[in-house]
């Protein structure tokens, strides 16, 4: 797994250097005539686990933090299409499940989404846009109770995603900001709501 995020973290280090030749008449490489791009975003989030135990439901809620890595293509000037993955870090709650008492849930997140976005407005710098994505969680929920012991779980469920923005986009480079909202189908559900900022190098 750090070979992995290593190498991702090079790939993401090395292409902004890339990205910054001049380009005439839009892309400089094009793939069947469709403009590449990778995007580095980070940001916050609200999450909420809808946990069952021991006949009980309880919601188990955290602030947690976010990173994402895509790689993308402009389909045209208004959509672009992307594949995106994302890494959560850990988030922790307590809650009373009856006569068992108090139980520390902790969940880590990752996502892989294949997202649609669509920018409206006929604006050249400044467009609001809408996306859709949809794609698979890995998920690890670990149940602890005190004098018991610990559980933990691994699964890997299906996530869906929503998101509202604004692109400020600079043609070498584009800023984005952006509400989200992720959906994933562990235990009861998992309900992320969260913010962040990103930057898309074109190519």
């Amino acid at each position: 797994m750090k070979k992995i995020v290593i190498s991702t973290l090079a790939v993401l280090i090395a292409c902004p250097a890339f990205a910054g030749a001049p380009r005439a008449g839009g892309s400089s490489w094009q793939m069947f005539g469709l403009d590449p791009y990778i995007g580095i975003h980070g940001g916050a989030s609200y999450s909420n686990l809808n946990y069952n135990y021991n006949d009980k439901k309880e919601t188990l809620s955290d602030t947690v933090f976010q990173g994402r890595a895509a790689l993308g293509l402009e389909v045209c000037d208004t959509m672009r299409s992307e594949i995106e993955w994302s890494i959560y870090s850990k988030a922790k709650d307590t809650a009373n499940f009856g006569d068992v008492g108090d139980v520390k849930v902790e969940t880590k997140l990752q996502t892989l989404l294949w997202n649609n976005y669509w920018e409206f407005g006929n604006y050249r710098i400044v467009r609001p846009f809408v996306g859709l994505g949809a794609g698979v969680a890995f998920a690890d929920v670990k149940r602890e109770i005190p004098d018991v012991g610990h559980h933990s779980e691994s699964k890997t469920r299906f996530s869906a995603m929503g998101t509202l923005g604004v692109t400020f986009d600079m043609e070498m480079f584009a800023i984005d900001l952006a509400a989200r909202y992720n959906y994933v189908d562990i235990n009861s559900g998992l309900h992320n709501f969260g913010g962040d900022i990103g930057i898309r190098f074109m190519f």
